[in-house]
């Protein structure tokens, strides 16, 4: 019901529902279409950001637009980052199995900026973790790749699923890494007045 709810998901990602659920947070998905193409020499840090505010504004106007209950926006942006190439969503599992063979043994960044916007504000928080993987054999990349998993996540893979075992080491936030960064996000949602847990 629309007056339990504190927040507005400008996601789709059933990730960021579970961990919203997580800390306690109610909230309905109203997600936005933004065209998540990167710019040309855009940094990964100035992407992420772009496109989490891009589509907390976009909600926004809708909200706004179509006169509903007046709740803040939750909206936020992963990539997966070596180097200063972002590797986004596979386009298929040929390109799954190149981003899964680039990531083996290597050490890489996962950014996720997180957005909130409610009537002219918006205000904006970026978490970046180190994430290293083991050496991964042909073989493994091969049977992850035909598990599915990858298909719909940045850098194919989920840190949350069958390739937490490809990970040797991680510094920074796990929830971040699977697409919100708890402390962030709490800490921005406390400036809009709404408590968690």
């Amino acid at each position: 019901m629309v007056s339990a709810i504190q927040v507005y998901l400008a996601s789709q990602s059933p990730r960021r529902r579970e961990l919203l659920r997580q800390i306690g947070v109610k909230f309905r998905v109203l997600a936005p279409h933004v065209d998540e193409a990167a710019l040309p020499r855009e940094a990964p840090d100035s992407y992420v950001e772009r496109i989490a505010r891009s589509k907390a504004e976009v909600a926004w106007a809708r909200i706004d637009a179509r006169q509903r209950a007046r709740h803040p926006v939750l909206a936020a942006d992963t990539a997966v980052v070596l180097g200063r190439r972002i590797l986004g969503k596979p386009a298929d599992d040929a390109e799954a199995r190149a981003m899964l063979k680039a990531l083996s043994g290597r050490t890489h960044q996962v950014l996720t900026a997180v957005a909130i916007a409610h009537e002219d504000r918006l205000r904006l928080a970026t978490s970046v973790t180190a994430v290293t993987f083991r050496r991964l054999a042909p073989s493994e990349i091969a049977r992850y790749v035909a598990s599915g998993e990858p298909r719909d996540k940045a850098g194919a893979y989920g840190i949350q699923g069958l390739a937490a075992t490809f990970i040797a080491r991680i510094e920074g936030s796990y929830s971040g890494v699977m697409g919100l960064p708890l402390f962030e996000t709490a800490t921005l949602l406390k400036t809009f007045g709404i408590q968690v847990l």
